[in-house]
């Protein structure tokens, strides 16, 4: 008899989550019950199974509404039904078009109004919503005769009246309004809540043709959804035997140019490949993506095919992935096998510059009707909840500051903060809005609004209404298009190159880029700053702890730094046994002969299926079961018994005894949790690998590419010293040589005018276009006479030296610019200059200090540009002690000064724990642990120059200093402020570090990790 439930789905609406409604419809004994939330689908597959769990015959609908008026309520009748109302729903969404007041002439959907917008003929799939609390209005003459097409309208929003109050809160939020100036129109009736069936038929009792209406609404809607049918778009040509056919030929052919033409072991394995893919229908899904990546290669695009994709030689053919998983031994049964219920999907990664053209081709390739984003549900955050909550009550800007940072705890308590705090509580993990999921894209069959309506975010492609979990239980497997900025280093830098040098690059050649003794030189001092994935001081320190020098090595360094691994102790068991081989044995010779190369320690998610397969007897495909079960994607508690089950009973059958098994089991358990995909390391370390090569043998062009493509672990001017410490010469912003980007010219980098941060685009992009068409600027008055510019921009171009061509002081400049530009508004022109002679003037000479032009590049860049921090220091201390002798002086306490890179918190059993990267006055790194005794009395004090005193620690050849004490260093005055006091170091006040807080749990110990060092029986 609940014709009209909202969920939480109904988004700053409804206050049930979806789980929740059920069980209270099914604590009510309620039969059937229907959920329409507004505007919207998102919950309806979820809510379909649970009903059908609970025994409830599920109805699924969308409540219509336009600007919070309700319009009608939905009901479908069958899954064409919500295919009927998802496209209406994608047309207002689309087009921006007001929903109608009246509905369409459905054919699957049953209609009902509220009262008051019922239209005054009804068409038979059409009826009136009656309220309990309206009732009353039928015993009037106009009502009588709309009673037999009248229907129960009894509503569900909210459970309790403390949801009631959530309820207004959530409207408060939606309207940005005070809670205190919400309307009835507003809100939800006090009279929606869930009423036990009998209860409610009590009430229409004498009106028993409103409630044989409504019974038959609920015979009618039979909405039956099959869960476990594919719903990608079914082939690539236009049968399942022409994909089979193409896949087989399109397969052989990579295989040929790959391993060449006598390869049995590659044959037989990309055979075997093709007959699982083609009996489990995922032909289509290779050739698609096969499709997308030969476009991209058509467009010059470079691309990274990752994840457990690379598991398969067939992907490998098709140019999918560049991963050999003969090579590395990768088990195809950990992407794709007969006993896999889960979809596998491909991630792909382009450069963040390229990915919006992958995008638009797969949109315009495969039809608009059948192509749309993943949606992902946006929650309440947890800081923004108190804003926002706090705002409904009226709490003023500071107090919301303080909430939100205090997270509630630690403010002045009152009745409003209490408020704030109860009700901001109730909504953590509440949907607050839909957004695009950051890569996953569907490719349906059929239109794919038969399964949802599509939203149109800012990004501007569409999305559907659930989220990726939903896409999987439903059928459809996605197309993970990811973008990086690593790939875009890697993609400029080859082009640098060739512009740079003359020098062509085929960097997706795979054996430039594994076995060269610079780069693995580089790799094993951690020289990889600027590297995908590489370059972050923990991984630094990781690769010079195991004196990383292959490919191989750095495969397993991208897995075991990853948190899980780290955490559960495996990192740090790695690092031992990788030095020290001798120390332990094998604990049985499974281990040896199968994971030999990783000494014994399960490092990748495919050692659980080796480890299966060679210890247990079972087969990879289960073995892979094996690893979902124990990593909690198993279905329930039951399955993972019996596979644990299984597992024991196959090892009893190889003549293991129960003892060791139970052993090689716990390891399995305890891995399996956070262990790591092998192919998706591989992946990251060939691209990690190609950064690197780049760097070595390219290092100026490979900085700039850095520089220019952002988003690394460091800040610019990190990239800015990498290059200098390369051998370039770094040059301040010039009007006549500097592009929108840095740029590069022989050894000479010229900063990018993007790095001022007080010009617009705009400003930058007519000044770049202004000098192509018509040649250098030949003065600061030619310069003024063809650009329209304001005094501050000059200002900023000419304390930068972006003028220095002229040979005229920064001061005579400025004089110049403020004669010239005295009365300048932007809209007028400057006709008048071009048109007149300008007068020359004899300027006076103003000396100026080489500090005033490193100050000036401090406020305008936030670094130094033509000197080294040290040299803006008062002390002239120098360090006897340096970054690359720091391991002859193990144990020995040493000072030395340095400058601040970056800082990291990590918590520990002993508190919080700071780690630090530093540059010496040679300009090499060093880093630096500060334990929470030390940082009580010596705490960081921001970026800048230190004087650092501490004990040297080597832990697996990376030496550390362990600090005792530090001191902020004074930078000499700001001699552009010599009169005034307060200012003279305000510049310096800018030199920032980079910072970094890992919320986890402390690495245990050594005694802490339990990995048996010695062989069981």
């Amino acid at each position: 008899m609940h014709l009209n439930c909202h969920s939480y789905h109904s988004l700053r609406y409804g206050t049930i989550p979806l789980n929740e409604l059920v069980a209270q419809a099914k604590s009510c004994e309620l039969p059937s019950l229907a959920l329409t939330d507004i505007n919207t689908v998102t919950g309806i597959y979820d809510f379909t199974k649970q009903c059908k769990e609970a025994n409830i015959k599920p109805i699924v609908g969308v409540e219509f509404r336009q600007n919070n008026q309700l319009l009608f309520i939905g009901l479908a009748k069958n899954q064409k039904g919500i295919g009927e109302m998802c496209r209406l729903l994608t047309k207002h969404n689309l087009d921006k078009t007001n929903l109608p007041n009246a509905a369409p002439e459905f054919e699957n959907v049953l209609v009902i109004y509220p009262i008051e917008n019922s239209p005054a003929q009804l068409r038979h799939f059409e009826y009136i919503g009656i309220r309990p609390e309206e009732i009353i209005k039928l015993f009037k003459t106009e009502w009588k005769d709309k009673i037999s097409k009248a229907v129960i309208l009894q509503s569900v929003t909210f459970r309790t009246k403390k949801e009631y109050n959530l309820h207004r809160i959530l409207r408060a939020i939606d309207n940005n309004t005070l809670l205190s100036k919400l309307t009835e129109a507003d809100t939800c009736s006090k009279s929606e809540i869930m009423t036990p069936t009998d209860d409610l038929i009590a009430k229409y009792n004498d009106y028993p043709e409103i409630i044989k209406n409504t019974e038959s609404i609920i015979d009618q809607c039979n909405f039956e959804f099959e869960f476990n049918t594919p719903r990608n778009k079914k082939f690539y040509t236009k049968s399942k035997e022409g994909d089979r056919l193409l896949l087989e030929n399109l397969a052989k052919s990579g295989l040929t140019k790959r391993y060449g033409n006598n390869n049995k072991e590659a044959n037989a394995r990309v055979l075997k490949e093709l007959k699982v893919i083609n009996d489990l229908n995922f032909s289509g899904y290779f050739l698609i993506t096969w499709d997308i990546i030969q476009y991209s290669k058509s467009q010059g695009f470079m691309h990274v095919g990752r994840g457990s994709g690379a598991n398969s030689i067939v992907s490998y053919c098709l140019g999918i992935t560049d991963i050999c998983p003969i090579e590395l031994d990768l088990y195809f049964e950990r992407f794709l096998n007969e006993n896999r219920k889960s979809p596998p999907d491909f991630d792909i990664d382009w450069s963040w510059r390229e990915r919006d053209f992958i995008l638009d081709y797969i949109f315009k390739r495969f039809d608009p009707n059948h192509v749309a984003f993943c949606g992902t549900n946006v929650q309440f955050k947890y800081r923004s909840i108190f804003r926002e909550v706090g705002k409904v009550f009226g709490l003023a800007k500071e107090e919301l500051d303080d909430l939100a940072k205090s997270k509630g705890k630690t403010i002045d308590k009152n009745s409003i903060v209490n408020y704030v705090e109860e009700y901001g509580m109730m909504l953590e993990k509440y949907p607050n809005q839909r957004s695009m999921h950051s890569c996953g894209i569907l490719i349906s069959e059929e239109p794919i609004t038969n399964f949802t309506a599509l939203e149109m975010p800012p990004k501007g492609f569409p999305i559907v209404q659930f989220d990726m979990h939903v896409a999987e239980d439903i059928g459809f497997e996605k197309f993970d298009i990811l973008s990086q900025r690593g790939l875009g280093t890697i993609d400029e830098a080859v082009k640098i190159i060739e512009q740079n040098r003359g020098i062509k690059i085929d960097i997706t050649d795979i054996s430039l880029s594994k076995n060269e003794p610079k780069c693995n030189e580089f790799l094993s001092i951690g020289k990889t700053l600027g590297c995908f994935y590489i370059e972050s001081p923990a991984m630094r320190g990781l690769l010079r702890r195991l004196k990383c020098d292959n490919y191989k090595t750095l495969v397993a360094a991208s897995s075991i730094i990853r948190p899980g691994v780290a955490q559960s102790g495996m990192m740090r068991e790695y690092i031992f046994r990788h030095n020290h081989p001798d120390k332990f044995e094998y604990f049985h010779d499974v281990f040896k002969e199968q994971l030999g190369e990783t000494y014994g320690v399960m490092v990748y998610q495919e050692d659980v299926i080796k480890i299966a397969l060679h210890y247990g007897g079972l087969t990879a495909a289960y073995g892979d079961i094996l690893r979902r079960a124990i990593s909690g994607k198993g279905r329930s508690l039951a399955e993972l018994q019996s596979v644990k089950d299984q597992f024991f009973v196959s090892c009893k059958a190889q003549g293991h005894s129960e003892k060791l098994s139970e052993e090689v089991y716990r390891q399995i358990e305890s891995f399996a949790g956070y262990s790591f995909c092998k192919a998706h390391s591989a992946s990251y370390a060939v691209e990690s690998y190609q950064s690197l090569y780049l760097k070595a043998y390219y290092g100026i062009e490979f900085m700039v590419a850095a520089i220019n493509n952002g988003g690394g672990f460091y800040r610019p001017e990190i990239y800015i010293h990498e290059a200098k410490m390369s051998g370039a010469k770094i040059h301040n912003p010039c009007i006549n040589k500097s592009m929108y980007q840095t740029t590069v010219y022989g050894i000479d980098i010229y900063l990018g005018l993007m790095q001022l941060k007080s010009l617009n685009a705009d400003l930058i992009d007519t000044i770049i276009k202004e000098r192509s068409s018509n040649g250098d600027f030949k003065s600061l008055e030619d310069f003024i006479n063809r650009i329209q510019v304001g005094l501050e921009s000059i200002q900023t171009l000419i304390f930068i030296g972006a003028f220095r061509f002229t040979a005229q002081t920064k001061s005579q400049l400025i004089i110049i610019a403020r004669m010239l530009l005295v009365n300048f508004k932007i809209e007028n022109t400057n006709s008048l200059l071009l048109q007149e002679p300008i007068k020359e003037f004899k300027l006076p000479i103003v000396e100026r200090s080489f500090f005033e032009d490193a100050f000036d590049e401090i406020e305008i860049l936030g670094f130094p540009v033509s000197c080294s921090p040290f040299d803006l220091l008062q002390t002239n201390y120098q360090s006897v002690v340096v970054a690359k002798n720091l391991t002859d002086y193990l144990k020995k306490e040493v000072k030395l000064l340095a400058y601040l890179v970056s800082i990291k918190q990590v918590p520990t059993k002993m508190g919080m724990m700071f780690f630090g990267t530093w540059i010496d006055c040679n300009g090499d790194y060093f880093d630096t642990a500060h334990f929470p005794k030390s940082l009580i009395n010596y705490s960081f004090k921001g970026g800048g120059c230190y004087l650092l005193l501490g004990t040297v620690e080597v832990d697996y050849h990376f030496p550390t200093i362990t600090i005792s004490k530090m001191a902020k260093m004074p930078f000499v005055p700001d001699p552009r402020y010599s009169n005034a006091n307060t200012l003279q170091f305000k510049a310096t006040e800018q030199l920032r570090e980079d910072k970094s807080l890992t919320q986890r749990a402390p690495y245990p110990q050594e005694h802490e990790i339990n990995l048996p060092r010695n062989k069981m029986a």
